[in-house]
């Protein structure tokens, strides 16, 4: 992770939107906790990198012997621990890593998940036991393609090649025996435009953010509002204001 990137998570601080007013329409039978809790027990050590303040983990991991989450943002993690005192039957312990310079022993988790952030296939291959599960949910190239067209730029919206495939190339190269990748396709409805903007400036969908090269990394809270109106002009509808999301799930199996 670059440190302006970096310092963009530390600005955020956490990963919480239940202030955002929006409805939302899955067309895409696929569910990235559903896939952890069918590959695990109440005896598995689990991993999960990327965990931003943890409120997910927190609120929806399946029950499990141990939960370890890492975030490269020591501010994230700040917001974590303190989340986690509102959870005191949860077995969730947070740590600070860059989860692509991981310093776990080999072999050490039953399960590694990822949920919309950058993996190192090879160092999880590493970390997960005999027969271990990596569960990845990433936000696609073609997330919100029609908001990105509207502002020509916007996360992945250069790359050549899509983030999914990225990831899947990967995890082959890695060593993974068996893997599943889907599409998920997302309809989220905002009641206002303060939604929408609210969901914007706190998330990279429209800054150039690359997969491919990292070092373009970019973070800008400018919204152009001649094109934001535009946006919002074409795809009001009487559920609220359209925003369609791709994302891409992967299941892969030591």
């Amino acid at each position: 992770m670059k440190e302006n990137e970096l310092n963009y998570y530390e600005k955020i601080g956490n990963w919480e939107f239940s202030h955002i007013k929006r409805k939302t329409e899955y067309l895409t039978n696929w569910n990235y906790y559903e896939k952890i809790r069918e590959n695990v027990n109440e005896k598995s050590l689990c991993l999960d990198i990327g965990t931003g303040g943890g409120e997910n983990v927190l609120k929806k991991y399946p029950q499990v012997s141990m939960t370890i989450a890492t975030d490269f943002s020591p501010e994230m993690i700040k917001t974590a621990k303190k989340n986690a005192k509102e959870y005191p039957q949860r077995n969730v312990k947070f740590a600070q890593m860059d989860s692509l310079n991981m310093t776990f022993p080999d072999g050490l988790f039953d399960l590694v998940s990822a949920r919309h952030t950058v993996i190192d296939a090879k160092q999880i291959y590493r970390v997960l036991s005999d027969e271990g599960v990596l569960v990845i949910e990433g936000v696609d190239q073609k997330d919100c393609w029609s908001l990105k067209e509207t502002f020509k730029r916007g996360q992945a919206y250069h790359d050549k090649k899509a983030i999914s495939q990225i990831d899947y190339e990967d995890i082959q190269n890695a060593g993974f025996r068996s893997i599943e990748k889907v599409e998920i396709r997302v309809n989220e409805y905002y009641e206002t435009v303060d939604d929408l903007v609210a969901l914007l400036v706190k998330t990279p969908i429209l800054d150039d953010f690359s997969e491919e090269d990292n070092s373009n990394f970019s973070h800008s809270s400018k919204i152009e509002k001649d094109l934001l109106d535009e946006y919002v002009r074409k795809n009001t509808t009487e559920k609220g204001i359209l925003l369609e999301r791709v994302l891409y799930g992967i299941v892969a199996k030591k």
